[in-house]
């Protein structure tokens, strides 16, 4: 990129807010702002929608759905349905997948423009504290001045020393939604969110999928017994999962990529696969953003904040995962109204990280909200666990999806509700009822009072509570 000394001025734009970045929590801020009758900009250098919509949260939930219907097919016969000569075909699952992408993404630009808000296409630079170069193929073509600055320019895949991308044999999740043609063998760094989803997927497809995770088990911040149990299943699917794992010396020969999988107390081997997928996390869009020439503060590749969003800037907000913590969508979404009600005079309220739900949407898919069981205990409650199983509900016996179970933990004392986890078919769909009762502060006895329809997963929760109750 070219020093600003040596470009012209080009035009000046003013605006109220200006929104750098148009994922989640930049167009929501962006809408937010624009109809509080606030003057808007958003400069985005990508896809209106950012990674989430284009490479992220929406076209890996096509594909997953894809791999739903892969294994439905595979499945079909006991449900009465005799498929034969059924082929699986990458390329058109990642068409659609794409189309879904770019339909939402159209939709977004819908959304901004009957709002009033400017679209600015192209790369945003601070200059200083209230200005911004736009720059275009390292050209810059505009010059932005706001009021107020919300950051909002999203992540990007953590990179290992050894495990560099290349975009071929080894790829990141950018790529893995992309692909043209189905792996026969691949290796997935990383059992977070993104990896298991992916290894799932890819195992559907009919590849030969290993999943390497660091840590003593895979998604390592849910409750140990739904990690435990997503192993289980994965590994009845056909999935080879290695925790407490690493891999050394990586090498590209011919068509495979190699390692050496070591694992604590265990003999170490050679492993090798077509294509090595690394997940192994998310860190901050901050470089090339120029925080340095408009004070804000950053910390590890996050920019540092207060509890309302506010930079080390008084003007200058950042939301979503370049703030770090939780780096999830619908969070973005949440600190995007706390900025904007908060530039615009309001008193906001702080996110309470613990009233966020997660997902992981494998089959089965993982669901949670608040505190885990081992958590919990650390905080210093006392606390009562109610279990059951979606092998008992009717539904899910119906269904043919009989994994999994729900976890309520509730605070002893007063019996409300500081956690909820759940592994099975349709768990992410059934988080919101306890996301709302965790808001609430809804206790067992209510939620086991409460009548649920039948037949329905619902009845899950009802019954999981009942247990927690000893009724």
């Amino acid at each position: 990129m070219q020093s600003t000394e040596q470009l012209p001025e080009g035009p000046l734009l003013r605006f109220e807010v200006a929104v750098i970045g148009s994922g989640p929590g930049g167009y929501e801020a962006a809408l937010r702002a624009a109809k509080a009758g606030m003057k808007v900009c958003i400069i985005e250098k990508g896809a209106l929608g950012g990674v989430c919509v284009n490479w992220g949260c929406i076209p890996t939930k096509a594909l997953l759905r894809s791999g739903e219907l892969f294994d439905l097919v595979k499945k079909s016969a006991s449900y009465g349905l005799n498929i034969q000569g059924s082929t699986i075909d990458l390329g058109e699952a990642v068409k659609r997948s794409r189309g879904v992408a770019l339909k939402l993404s159209k939709g977004i630009a819908f959304m901004l423009r009957r709002a009033g808000v400017e679209v600015i296409q192209g790369e945003a630079v601070f200059s200083g504290s209230h200005d911004l170069d736009i720059f275009r193929d390292g050209e810059r073509v505009q010059r932005v001045s706001a009021e107020h600055i919300i950051i909002a320019s999203g992540g990007r895949s953590r990179t290992v020393p050894g495990l560099e991308p290349d975009g071929k044999r080894i790829i990141t999740s950018r790529e893995a939604l992309a692909l043209k043609s189905l792996p026969q063998s691949m290796i997935v760094v990383g059992g977070g969110a993104i990896g298991v989803e992916l290894a799932w997927f890819y195992a559907m497809a009919g590849t030969e999928v290993t999943l390497v995770e660091m840590m003593a088990r895979l998604l390592p911040l849910e409750d140990e017994e739904i990690s435990e149990a997503l192993q289980r299943s994965f590994q009845k699917s056909g999935i080879t999962v290695a925790t407490g794992a690493k891999l050394e010396a990586v090498a590209l020969s011919g068509d495979q990529v190699s390692g050496l999988l070591v694992v604590e107390g265990e003999e170490s081997r050679s492993i090798s696969a077509e294509c090595m997928l690394v997940a192994v996390g998310v860190t901050g869009n901050t470089q090339g953003l120029g925080l340095d020439l408009a004070g804000v503060e950053s910390f590890r590749g996050f920019v540092v904040t207060d509890s309302v969003c506010r930079t080390s800037v008084s003007h200058i907000f950042a939301i979503g995962d370049v703030r770090g913590g939780m780096l999830l969508a619908h969070k973005a979404s949440a600190e995007a109204a706390i900025a904007v009600d908060t530039i615009a005079g309001k008193m906001a309220r702080p996110l309470d990280e613990s009233m966020i739900p997660r997902c992981v949407y494998a089959e089965p898919s993982v669901a949670s909200i608040g505190f885990c069981e081992k958590e919990a205990e650390a905080r210093g409650y006392s606390v009562k666990v109610g279990r059951s199983m979606f092998a008992s509900s009717g539904k899910a016996n119906a269904y043919g999806n009989l994994e999994g179970f729900v976890k309520l933990v509730f605070n002893a004392l007063d019996g409300r509700l500081l956690g909820a986890h759940l592994l099975g078919h349709g768990a992410v769909e059934l988080i919101g009822e306890l996301t709302l009762a965790r808001r609430l502060e809804v206790t067992a006895e209510l939620l086991a009072e409460t009548v649920h329809a039948h037949p329905t997963l619902s009845e899950t929760i009802k019954e999981a509570a009942e247990n927690a109750l000893q009724r």
